[in-house]
């Protein structure tokens, strides 16, 4: 009876430890956490008197905990030396009892060490609170360190600080360790590091934090409400980093495509002329490929979201506190710039910038600085038309490459046909026969599909819609190119091998009925370069010839 009692009473003490511990552990780091803000002096001793409390209620617990223990070992003792006598081994039972009369174990010390194991894990991560803390506390102290020295040397991290703080960028993907960034201020910590900071490499860490921590929706709302954050973050497109000017173009552009705050970042971007300035000197003087990838996607976004703010930016110069003023190119001329560099570095990233000046030809503002005197007009027409001749869709391509290529082939063919209607340009051979091929390749790829019929209908309806705006565009192009068709033209395509029955049957079946005068004006010059096609035209699509329209 008697070390049942004191088994009970170990249990309540065992129940206390674990409850002081757990408290003890968080005042630790709520300690930390005002440690490492520097908070007052008062609510510092305040903490250090609770931790040393902490301290002796455990270990008082602790010792009653062990006397409680050896109470019972030596009851249980005395009773062992009892049944000897009579006999009996100790700890075996007797034959009628039910249960087994034994010496409750004490608690073990791995439960105390997963109470604190648990307390110390970030949300249902593995991760550390305590290591967390620990540092930022570091990196504080090393911006601290660094405003002592001179002000114009740069700092260098340290290794092992540099691979902690990378350690973090990394846990940073995590939504939990996002919340828990966020609601223990790191934003706010992050931000004055930066703004003090004269170590590229530790700038372009913080924001690729910032940047990781933005791809959950309520981070991202709770950073783009930090003013004074987002401010810092667009001087920054300032910066001679590429790496740090890589992570903030990333950051910004998360941060537009979330909905709930984009309308945020538009109206401050609107309020910063130099970010116009800024972006306008990567384009232009950057040779790294994924610097000017990125920015590329943050203009594209920019302009796909507020044909506004384009329209500003293709018809202002250049702000006086533009650092870059003097060597700024306009919108326009820094998009050509960029491409032309990613064209054989990065092809596939030419799909932003063919977009971004395909918007400009949506809006007056966005025309007028491609065709005004002085423009860059006509370098983007022999740009673009190098990419379609020379680069996509070619003659011994098998017709899926239009499945691959459509993304590139449908802006850069809409910001060649509006082009071609403003600056009266020269129609090659090679374009006339690109833009013949295409239609063919549809052609053969609709019936490849038809034969097989391996997919489902769905899943065909999905591909149509995303190549009909190719196909409308290509259409429509060629309609105004055959227009201005003349007969020097169209032998030569036609003895180059670009104009066969077959591609020509082809083309005139995506034309008609929409484009019926521009077939009909191809049909009367085909009886005159060609009879037999401008025969097998008319028999198939019951055409009469109706020669109209201008010479190219």
């Amino acid at each position: 009876m008697r070390s049942e009692s004191i088994h009970v009473v170990m249990q309540v003490l065992y129940a206390c430890y674990v409850h002081v511990l757990f408290v003890h552990t968080f005042i630790h780091y709520i300690y930390t956490y005002i440690y490492t803000f520097f908070i007052y002096f008062f609510l510092h001793a305040c903490m250090c008197f609770m931790l040393c409390i902490g301290g002796l209620c455990m270990h008082f617990i602790s010792s009653l905990m062990l006397l409680c223990h050896v109470l019972i070992s030596s009851e249980h003792k005395d009773g062992c030396s009892q049944e000897e006598v009579d006999g009996d081994s100790c700890g075996s039972s007797t034959a009628g009892s039910p249960v087994m009369d034994r010496n409750p174990s004490p608690p073990p010390e791995e439960d105390e060490t997963e109470a604190g194991e648990e307390a110390d894990a970030i949300g249902e991560t593995v991760y550390s609170k305590h290591w967390l803390f620990s540092t930022l506390t570091r990196l504080i102290q090393m911006v601290t360190d660094q405003e002592s020295g001179p002000s114009d040397s740069s700092v260098e991290l340290t290794d092992d600080l540099e691979e902690d703080l990378c350690r973090v960028w990394d846990m940073a993907m995590d939504k939990d360790v996002a919340v828990f960034l966020q609601e223990f201020k790191a934003p706010d910590i992050l931000l004055g590091v930066i703004a003090k900071s004269r170590s590229p490499r530790l700038t372009e860490i913080c924001v690729g934090i910032l940047g990781n921590m933005a791809c959950f929706h309520d981070t991202c709302v709770s950073l783009s409400q930090n003013s004074d954050l987002c401010s810092v973050l667009l001087l920054l497109l300032g910066d001679n980093d590429p790496p740090t000017l890589l992570e903030t173009c990333r950051l910004l552009l998360t941060c537009l495509s979330q909905p709930d705050v984009a309308p945020l970042w538009l109206e401050r971007i609107r309020q910063q002329p130099a970010v116009c300035g800024s972006l306008c000197f990567i384009m232009s003087s950057s040779t790294n490929v994924d610097l000017l990838v990125k920015v590329g996607e943050l203009v594209d976004k920019l302009f796909d979201e507020d044909e506004e703010l384009m329209k500003s930016w293709v018809s202002t110069p250049a702000s006086d506190s533009d650092p870059n003023k003097d060597t700024q190119q306009d919108m326009a001329s820094s998009l050509l710039e960029a491409a032309t560099q990613l064209r054989s570095e990065s092809p596939e990233a030419l799909e932003v910038y063919l977009h971004s000046l395909q918007l400009l030809t949506t809006v007056e503002e966005g025309m007028q600085a491609l065709v005004s005197d002085g423009a860059c007009g006509r370098e983007v027409w022999t740009f673009v038309c190098k990419i379609v001749c020379e680069d996509l869709c070619q003659e011994e391509d098998p017709p899926l490459i239009l499945q691959e290529q459509k993304a590139l082939l449908a802006p850069a063919l809409a910001l060649l046909s509006a082009l071609h209607s403003s600056l009266q340009t020269t129609i090659s051979t090679e374009l006339l026969g690109s833009l013949i091929r295409i239609l063919q390749f549809n052609a053969e790829w609709r019936q490849s599909r038809t034969d097989g019929n391996s997919e489902s209908e769905e899943s065909q309806k999905e591909d149509d819609e995303q190549l009909k705006a190719l196909v409308e565009t290509t259409a429509e192009f060629l309609s105004a190119v055959l227009m201005q068709l003349n007969k020097d033209l169209l032998s030569a395509i036609v003895k180059e091998g670009c104009l066969t029955e077959k591609s020509c049957v082809s083309a005139v079946a995506t034309l008609v009925p929409q484009h019926i005068t521009a077939v009909q004006h191809l049909v009367s010059l085909l009886s005159e370069v060609e009879p037999k096609l401008a025969d097998i035209i008319k028999k198939d699509f019951s055409i009469s010839s109706n020669v109209s329209g201008g010479n190219i």
